[in-house]
């Protein structure tokens, strides 16, 4: 199980900390530290649970799982770079920290900024799943037009931005403090090594270890064998799917992108639409009522470089939207969408209408598509034909 070695990293941090609890009060680093490593054991525990079915069925493309990553990220990963910096530049620079309670107000604006970032993103995401999911006692969607959800979580987006103000202006005042850190003394070229004294101490017999200490102490050997060791399992996992045929899943009816398709939907990565709407009907029945048609199949994606499933739903899902509106509502749409959907927060994209397809690129986006698999059988001026 993932959740054992990441509670276990989790717990060894903390315990760590465990004969300095009583500096913890005083000590802004030792603050960062202790919030760093809880977060990493939260956000690590949630990983795995997510995995579960019936989790995953409410939580995925919800800002659940944006809530889940900001977690980690502002928490963990941003808690424990500060802690260092605090610590790391006074001895680089051989002085004291140049404010101490600026440091302090860093970690309370830092943490706040967090929750204010993470809380509202958590209820953001039950409010999301829980509404795409409700049925009436009829049998029917309860909320069938998913603006209704986008308008419900807007308060609490926000909040959120308001919580990464808060968390962004924790880093400026960090900033300053460590440059007026620096300001104040003289850095310091050559430190005196201090690694082996302290090898001596917590390796009673270095002999013992001489095996992997080669490998340790040479960060080029260490990279290497790191590689092979991920390359050997890399290959067991991947070389069964490519070999074996029924693990690429084909459907008949489905064909490649017609060049002007390609075109569109190298149109659709450029203009960041996968940021807000996801391509996969998910299987069940809180879907498939709301998209129509069937659910997603993954022999449909096979043509698809890159695969553009979607990390959330800020807007509905397209996978099935094709056929669903004339030409005409989409044209509109993109020019003035909130006449299309009122309420809609999607931004009117009027650059589309005056720039021109670059034809010339289309024959090259053929062959690239043929060298990854792609069964096209024309291309150059054929290509262009039907794009005209």
């Amino acid at each position: 199980m993932l959740i054992a070695p990441s509670w276990g990293g989790m717990l060894n941090g903390l315990l760590t900390l465990r004969g300095v609890w009583d500096k913890v009060r005083e000590d802004a680093i030792l603050k960062f530290l202790v919030v760093g490593v809880t977060a990493y054991g939260m956000a690590t525990f949630e990983g795995p649970m997510l995995s579960l079915k019936d989790i995953n069925a409410i939580a995925h493309f919800t800002d659940w799982v944006v809530a889940h990553a900001h977690t980690g990220a502002l928490g963990w990963n941003g808690f424990i770079t500060f802690a260092m910096f605090y610590w790391m530049i006074p001895r680089m620079y051989n002085t004291t920290i140049y404010s101490k309670k600026l440091m302090n107000i860093h970690f309370w604006i830092g943490t706040l900024g967090i929750l204010f970032y993470v809380i509202p993103m958590y209820w953001s995401g039950f409010t999301q799943g829980l509404m795409w999911k409700e049925f009436t006692a009829e049998g029917v969607l309860k909320y069938p037009n998913f603006l209704q959800t986008t308008q419900e979580i807007l308060p609490l987006h926000i909040i959120r931005a308001f919580g990464g103000l808060l968390y962004l202006s924790g880093v400026f005042i960090m900033v300053y403090n460590l440059w007026k850190t620096a300001l104040q003394g003289r850095f310091i070229a050559n430190e005196a090594a201090e690694a082996p004294a302290l090898a001596k101490i917590y390796i009673p017999s270095p002999e013992k270890y001489a095996w992997h200490r080669w490998i340790e102490r040479k960060p080029v050997q260490m990279l290497i064998g790191s590689l092979v060791v991920i390359l050997i399992g890399s290959i067991i996992e991947l070389v069964p799917t490519f070999s074996i045929r029924s693990n690429v899943p084909t459907i008949a009816s489905v064909k490649p992108y017609t060049p002007l398709e390609l075109e569109g939907r190298d149109l659709y990565i450029r203009e960041g639409c996968n940021n807000c709407h996801s391509q996969m009907v998910r299987p069940f029945r809180s879907e498939t009522e709301r998209y129509g048609g069937e659910y997603s199949k993954a022999g449909e994606f096979v043509y698809d470089h890159p695969f553009l499933w979607g990390s959330k739903r800020t807007g509905p899902d397209l996978h099935r939207l094709g056929g669903k509106y004339p030409n005409s509502w989409h044209y509109t749409h993109m020019l003035d969408p909130q006449s299309m959907a009122p309420g809609s927060i999607m931004p009117a994209y009027p650059w589309l209408f005056e720039n021109k397809i670059n034809f010339v690129a289309v024959e090259e986006k053929i062959k690239a598509m043929q060298k990854l698999g792609v069964p096209y059988i024309f291309f150059g001026i054929a290509a262009l034909l039907i794009l005209k």
